[in-house]
């Protein structure tokens, strides 16, 4: 069914939002301003959107308050929420296509991935927080009998969401469900590079039955939409996916501000261990190129660092370089393609400076390493490898964001450990090894949120993802995300 004039013919009918979604209406930057919404796989401007700014923050955040305060949503029945909920999630699955699309041709990921793995995974934590609603028990306390404590779980208020660009739509759902299954009202700014499918999904809500107000979606640059949101004295909590950088600022927005809650996924440089005994080395190879060049490299949990023992380093190297080649970028709405543009000229001139600085510091370039022209855009990058990666050297402790591996060599299990702690950062890891006490040792020294054995990123709603240092920290994902979403309220009752 799929092909690419299939997909060219329909990105040619494609509409797109241009506006923020306030109240349930349609609303334009009162400045007039806009932004220049690229596709990187032509570098040709697909439309031009809202620019909201302060004056617009305000007027999501004043309508998210007052439909919390006034509105239907957080009184409605853990059943009645759930009804919405899953309702939204089938029509995200009856707009797959219309998503996909929309995520492809904004940040240039292949349409197939988004349609096979980006859309059902949104659609599916939307249902499985919905299923969740009428599951969760709140307490009593062990107090005398004389009285009775209870121990209730209340929605915190607005809460404020800025998502990254690497997966629009996935990382909207991943904040969005839990915080309305929890009964927030919620102001959602998209990465200015990818609005559209979190436009596309705020309409949804609004046909699922979610009431006006409780969503609203304020596109715009992050210096000033997300800044307001930072400063916003009536958000009651932020949670953020993206550049450290950028969350240290939120944090400082807090501090200057209402003290609101902020949680973090940042940064990642995530480690992947292989060891002498782990005896399938072919899909060990495969997963470390997947862990790298999936998604371009644009993957805050990617594998980037790869360590592998001296013993079998050659012969191990040699066959990540061949699994490397399954993964040249082309035409994003090429089926055929596994990978497609970086997102935009800005992150490819980043990609192309830490490739330069990492041979210039003596790194060995294995294979790639070159910009490929297509369609008249340059944003794409071959798969990179390199070797004799040493921890001084930038590409080892700095995030590219992008299909760049580095690759170092190791003798003991201590200094597998030692290099692969060696980090900034603590989001994730992976160990390769069939010696079962030794994954075991490994998986618990190594200081990473989600440890991988024998798998790379392993990932699903059911489990928390996140991570501790420079990664941030709280969970998204599986029941404990409600923790971020949720404020523990004690309750006494004396009895006489």
């Amino acid at each position: 069914m799929f092909d690419l004039d299939y997909w060219q013919q329909r990105a040619a009918r494609q509409r797109f939002i241009h506006t923020a979604l306030i109240g349930g209406r349609a609303v334009s930057a009162a400045s007039g301003a806009t932004f220049d919404a690229i596709n990187p796989a032509n570098n040709q401007v697909v439309a031009r959107v809202a620019a909201c700014g302060e004056m617009e923050v305000d007027l999501a955040v004043r309508s998210a308050r007052q439909a919390f305060e006034t509105g239907p949503w957080r009184r409605m029945t853990p059943v009645e929420r759930k009804k919405i909920l899953i309702k939204l999630s089938e029509l995200l699955m009856t707009h797959r296509e219309e998503l996909a699309l929309l995520d492809s041709l904004n940040m240039g990921k292949p349409v197939m991935d988004a349609y096979h793995i980006d859309v059902p995974g949104a659609a599916h934590v939307f249902a499985w927080y919905g299923e969740a609603l009428d599951k969760l028990y709140d307490q009593v306390a062990p107090t005398a009998h004389t009285a009775l404590a209870t121990i209730t779980r209340e929605a915190l208020g607005v809460v404020a969401a800025v998502v990254p660009w690497n997966f629009p739509l996935d990382m909207a759902a991943w904040k969005l469900a839990p915080a309305l299954a929890a009964g927030n009202s919620v102001v959602l700014k998209p990465a200015e590079q990818s609005p559209f499918s979190a436009l596309r999904l705020a309409q949804l809500a609004l046909e699922a039955g979610i009431p006006e107000g409780v969503l609203n979606v304020v596109p715009g640059l992050g210096e000033s939409a997300g800044k307001a949101l930072g400063l916003h004295p009536d958000v009651d909590c932020l949670v953020f996916t993206g550049s450290t950088q950028v969350g240290k600022y939120f944090m400082q927005y807090s501090a200057q501000s209402n003290l609101k809650q902020v949680w973090l996924e940042c940064g990642g440089k995530s480690p992947n261990l292989v060891f002498e005994d782990c005896q399938d080395l072919d899909l060990a190879a495969e997963k470390a190129a997947f862990g790298i060049f999936f998604n371009q490299g644009e993957v805050c949990s990617a594998n980037s660092r790869l360590y592998v023992q001296r013993s079998i380093h050659d012969e191990f190297v040699e066959r990540v370089i061949a699994k490397s080649r399954a993964w040249m970028p082309g035409d994003p709405l090429d089926p055929r393609s596994a990978a497609g543009a970086i997102v935009d000229r800005g992150q490819t001139a980043h990609i192309l400076q830490a490739i330069e600085q990492a041979q210039g510091e003596g790194a060995r370039l294995l294979c790639g390493g070159q910009q490929l022209t297509i369609n008249g855009s340059s944003n794409f990058i071959q798969p990179t490898v390199f070797g004799d990666v040493t921890s001084h050297m930038a590409l080892a402790r700095n995030e590219v964001f992008g299909p760049v591996l580095a690759i170092s060599a190791f003798d003991t299990e201590e200094q597998a450990i030692q290099q692969a702690n060696a980090s900034i950062y603590g989001l994730a890891a992976s160990v390769w090894s069939d010696d079962l006490n030794r994954a075991h040792r490994v998986a618990r020294a190594l200081k990473a949120g989600t440890v991988s054995v024998n798998t790379v990123d392993a990932l699903d709603v059911t489990v928390p993802f996140g991570g501790g240092k420079q990664s941030g920290f709280g969970r998204d994902l599986s029941l404990h995300s409600f923790d971020k979403y949720t404020q523990l309220k004690t309750t006494w009752f004396q009895l006489r």
